[in-house]
């Protein structure tokens, strides 16, 4: 049962990520948190910790827990 939660997490963390990193290269002005992040740390810093944050970090989480369920097979 903990395969299956493990597999099913890194599936969804793993298209999370892909899905924004798709949906910001065709809708950049739908991220309202980008622009907030952008005044905090600078167009470039802003941008840099956005991608990070919500398309990096999500993709190596769903990699980790892939190879996790899938080592525990």
């Amino acid at each position: 049962m903990n395969v299956i939660l493990e597999l099913g997490f890194g599936l969804f963390a793993l298209g999370y990520g892909i899905y924004t990193l798709f949906h910001r290269c065709k809708h950049p002005e739908k991220y309202e948190k980008l622009a907030k992040m952008q005044q905090t740390f600078g167009n470039r810093g802003g941008y840099i910790v956005h991608v990070i944050s919500y398309t990096v970090l999500p993709i190596i989480i769903g990699i980790v827990f892939i190879g996790m369920s899938l080592i525990s097979l």
